[in-house]
Parts: structure tokens; C-alpha cells; sequence
């Protein structure tokens, strides 16, 4: 006698159970993937929001899914592994709110014309997105069109940006805020 159990749900139903639990604590869903294929079954849950994603973040979302799942889902459901994580450094940038998201991080810009840009993402205004970036020696804001911009990553740095770009950039830094503290 084989035992039935009862499909895991799809994408769009995951969405559907869990962007309300998310966006209780500031974060929105960016994507569901659901592996039922796979040993154990697993499904993944990409989160993203205007703060970090950080590990006490994650931990949050994650209890907060696994309730709201094992409420909704039948007790016949088998068994899987669920994962909630952040979109990763090597996502693309394709939405506004990803630019904005962003903000003070170095990038790698491939404009409509070929023209390769990289530069510190500074502030959104509206479909224009100032990028700091370095010419002749000095730093300076060149406005982008989003529309020109056909590819955006993300960069990973291994060192301190420097202080003068993220001002730039409209970040302050985290000197400012101690001095705000005060």
C-alpha cells in the first residue's frame, strides 16, 4: 500500500499565504521557489526589504512562515525543508525599488548604448539615478536615466567605501549617525 500525500504548494500560493506575515515586519516577497522534486522537498522564499536582511531578520521570517505553512497546509503535506533568504549580491537591478534598495553600494552599470558605468549608487529621483563616480582624479554625481540602464550588479567590496563617496552618494555614515545619537 503506497502512501498518498497531498502536493506541496505552489509558488503563487506561498505568496499568497505569506506576504501578509512578511510585510508585517517590513519585508516583501521576491520570489518563491518550490522543489518538490527534490530530497527532502524544499521550498525557498527570497525576502527583501528597505532594511538588511539580517540573520535575526531571517530567523523572524522564518518562524513566521513555518507557522502560517503549517497552518494552511493539510497534515497530510510531506515533509520539506523551508528557507528564507535575501536575493543575493549578483541579483540584477531592475526595479526602482532595487536602485533604491541599494543606495550607497558600488555597482556595475551596462547602459543602452555600451557604455559601462561603475560607480557608488547614490540617490533615486524619480527615473534618474545619480551614480558617483570617479573622473579625472575627482568624484563627481552623473545622472542616469533608468531607461538607458540594461544590466545593473551589484559589486562585492573587500574594503571601507570611501567616506567622501557615500556622502556623495547621500549615505551617511556611520560616524554621522553616532554624532545624531548625541
Amino acid at each position: 500500500m503506497t502512501q498518498q500525500s497531498v502536493q506541496l504548494p505552489s509558488p503563487p500560493q506561498v505568496v499568497e499565504l505569506l506576504t501578509e506575515e512578511f510585510a508585517a515586519v517590513g519585508y516583501e516577497i521576491d520570489e518563491v521557489l518550490v522543489a518538490a522534486a527534490a530530497k527532502p522537498p524544499r521550498i525557498t522564499v527570497i525576502a527583501d526589504g528597505d532594511r538588511p536582511l539580517d540573520l535575526d531578520a531571517v530567523a523572524e521570517l522564518s518562524r513566521r512562515a513555518s507557522a502560517r505553512l503549517d497552518d494552511a497546509l493539510p497534515e497530510a503535506t510531506a515533509p520539506y525543508v523551508l528557507e528564507v533568504s535575501s536575493p543575493g549580491v549578483d541579483r540584477p537591478l531592475t526595479q526602482p525599488k532595487h536602485f533604491r534598495r541599494a543606495q550607497g553600494r558600488r555597482a556595475e552599470l551596462t547602459l543602452s548604448d555600451g557604455q559601462l558605468v561603475t560607480g557608488r549608487i547614490g540617490r533615486l529621483d524619480g527615473d534618474t539615478l545619480e551614480v558617483v563616480v570617479r573622473a579625472a582624479k575627482a568624484l563627481q554625481v552623473r545622472p542616469v536615466a533608468l531607461g538607458e540602464i540594461d544590466k545593473a550588479v551589484v559589486q562585492v567590496e573587500f574594503s571601507p567605501p570611501n567616506p567622501r563617496e557615500l556622502e556623495l552618494a547621500g549615505v551617511r555614515g556611520e560616524q554621522d549617525e553616532t554624532e545624531a545619537a548625541e
